[in-house]
């Protein structure tokens, strides 16, 4: 498995992520969303670089012209109901590409809330057969949700490559991915954080993603 952590390099993802962070920022659902949505177009660009590329010609009406164009055949899925807000940051810029839609969630199992396990209930998807998936999901902390909606997803077909996107990772994480996943899938996130409190949420990352984009749930 390939890890690309987006910040080690300087780019304006840096500024959406440290507005995602910050708290005073967070009070404005907005703007927390826009910023989701913003890093999920500039990852979905950072992505098609490597696709494969066919050149075709088109006509202009002045001229013909060949332009390479990527001939991948995609899915982008995302998690309910963290992910949508990124999931159409992916679609602004593959607009092409056919949506999945996953309902994997962490429940605590026990009363300290240390413990937590991966509960799936729904999945709305096309065949990912042959085709290029990408699992778009802003937060991989323990990695159970998304080794969940991988395995719900690739039910429907093995598919050509696999690409996970998120916002911020974690090493507990990343690992539950590398043993999950496909060896050629790729993990892209914006961030990769040095882990998680004893109620398995990031730190320092920036809270749960689902509250601050929607409000709270019970």
């Amino acid at each position: 498995m390939k890890t690309i952590n987006l910040s080690e390099q300087n780019s304006v993802i840096n500024l959406y992520l440290a507005e995602l962070r910050d708290k005073k920022y967070q009070q404005n659902r907005l703007i927390f969303r826009k910023n989701i949505q913003r890093i999920g177009q500039l990852m979905a660009f950072e992505l098609s670089k490597t696709l494969e590329y066919k050149t075709k010609t088109i006509t202009t009406p002045l001229a013909n012209i060949d332009i390479p164009l990527p001939k991948d055949d995609i899915v982008v899925a995302t998690v309910l109901r963290a992910g949508l807000p990124f999931h159409e940051g992916f679609l602004s810029v593959f607009d092409h590409a056919a949506s999945a839609f996953v309902s994997a969630y962490r429940m605590y199992t026990n009363r300290e809330h240390t413990e937590v396990g991966i509960h799936t209930e729904y999945m709305a998807s096309p065949s990912v057969k042959g085709r290029t998936l990408i699992i778009a999901d802003p937060m991989l902390a323990t990695g159970g949700s998304m080794a969940a909606s991988y395995e719900a997803l690739a039910k429907t077909g093995k598919p050509r490559s696999v690409h996970i996107a998120c916002v911020i990772a974690t090493p507990e994480g990343l690992d539950v991915l590398s043993q999950t996943l496909p060896d050629d899938a790729t993990v892209w996130c914006a961030a990769i954080d040095p882990g998680m409190n004893k109620n398995k949420y990031i730190v320092p990352g920036f809270g749960d993603c689902g509250d601050l984009c929607y409000g709270e749930k019970l």
